[in-house]
């Protein structure tokens, strides 16, 4: 059963967790951002002095009172429902109660989801995606991440961690990268990765790096394509959309190469239409979404 809540109210806050840096803002019910405000994610953290971080930087969007709901878009992994939060770039949550404890702070209906999937229902809802009932959301930024919409249903999993892409192999004898299977995409092509291979920030990457990446990229969204029957990829986050037009080249290079089916044949890879303000776009979606109330043609 859906929460009761009040129909006259038209806002909601919206909270975004990176491995970067921690935003938040308020977002209309009909999917604009009103305001918003970010703070670098503090690195070595413990997990308490963390959300005191994270809780200061809310409390300017007080009063609480006047929005619909609290929605929160965080990396991965995390508990069925978003529960329990443990991102791996954010070593001082593990099995962190984000979701309670943002609901003792604002005493509003909280739901917390995966950022990746809180940027496809962003895309969904007023990005690059509208209108389209099947299709992959990426974030390549410090880490990687996914979410899928399959016949109009924003896909959660046993656990709500489906659409992972960034765990999918790509090099099976890849790079290690701590608490990664080597090899794995957020292992290669996250930013976390591409300083810690290269011994330079991903802003710096060379021209053979920016196309190594981007095939990289490809690589996986041309095998979710074959999979599950996806016309349409959009990617996000800083390091594809800093690396620009030579990532998205490579990309779809690789995809036109993998994707030879007649079904498959003709996806597209392409840059997020929100741009950076769809990640609290979509954590206000996550809100909505719990509400029961639509964003766009995703259920």
């Amino acid at each position: 059963m859906n929460p009761v809540v009040d129909p006259s109210k038209d806002k909601v806050l919206a909270v975004d967790i990176g491995g970067t840096k921690m935003a938040a803002g308020v977002v209309s019910i009909e999917g604009e951002l009103l305001d918003r405000r970010q703070i670098p994610t503090p690195k070595d953290c413990a997990g308490d002095e963390l959300f005191a971080r994270l809780a200061s930087l809310v409390a300017d969007f007080e009063p609480f009172d006047q929005y619909v709901a609290c929605g929160v878009g965080c990396g991965g992994p995390m508990s069925a429902g978003g529960v329990l939060v443990s991102p791996l770039n954010i070593v001082g949550w593990r099995s962190f109660p984000l979701a309670e404890e943002l609901h003792r702070l604002t005493g509003l209906e909280t739901r917390v989801d995966n950022d990746a999937k809180a940027l496809a229902l962003a895309e969904g809802w007023v990005g690059a995606a509208i209108g389209c009932r099947n299709f992959l959301a990426m974030v390549v930024s410090t880490g990687v991440g996914g979410g899928i919409v399959l016949d109009g249903r924003l896909l959660d999993g046993a656990t709500g961690n489906a659409g992972h892409i960034g765990h999918v192999v790509v090099e099976p004898d890849g790079h290690p990268l701590p608490d990664h299977v080597p090899g794995v995409l957020e292992a290669e092509c996250s930013g976390t990765a591409i300083a810690s291979r290269t011994g330079h920030p991903a802003a710096s990457a060379s021209t053979a790096e920016i196309e190594r990446v981007g095939r990289l990229v490809g690589r996986a969204v041309g095998s979710t394509v074959n999979l599950l029957d996806l016309p349409l990829a959009v990617v996000a986050g800083s390091v594809a959309l800093g690396f620009g037009e030579p990532f998205f080249v490579a990309a779809q290079a690789e995809l036109d190469a993998i994707c030879q089916l007649d079904y498959s044949r003709g996806a597209r890879i392409q840059p997020a239409g929100c741009g950076d303000t769809g990640p609290l776009i979509g954590a206000a979606a996550v809100g909505l979404r719990h509400l029961g109330r639509p964003v766009g043609l995703i259920r």
